[in-house]
């Protein structure tokens, strides 16, 4: 059974809730700072592989470091977007969960649920 990485930035509110939940559920996860412990370029494309909305659920377009790239990422080549996410870790959406098969993106309770149902049940069972 794989474990769940937790990619988080201290600050961010929506991780605190993330964190908050995930200790009052029992579930053990392997917590990774964003910006220190920044996803390689495989973790990215992995992340990126595991999206229902790829590029759009991963980035922060809304962020102010985004906006102030002023890019069309949809003119970029999915290379130099992971070597820009790689240097500009701000611009990935947080938090994010992965167990290597499934991903949350942001604090989401449902999803949440279902990404480590598999593990409080063995946690417990095992």
């Amino acid at each position: 059974m794989s474990t769940v990485t937790f990619f988080t930035y201290p600050s961010c509110t929506s991780c605190r809730k993330t964190k908050k939940w995930l200790s009052a559920h029992s579930i053990d996860v392997q917590e990774r700072h964003l910006f220190r412990e920044t996803p390689s370029r495989q973790e990215l494309l992995t992340l990126l592989s595991l999206t229902s909305e790829g590029l759009d659920e991963l980035l922060a377009t809304r962020s102010s470091t985004f906006k102030s790239l002023n890019l069309n990422v949809d003119d970029m080549l999915l290379s130099d977007v992971i070597d820009l996410l790689i240097q500009e870790p701000k611009l990935l959406r947080r938090p994010i969960l992965t167990d290597g098969e499934a991903i949350v993106v942001g604090y989401n309770p449902e999803k949440l649920r279902s990404l480590t149902k598999k593990k409080q049940v063995m946690k417990y069972t095992g």
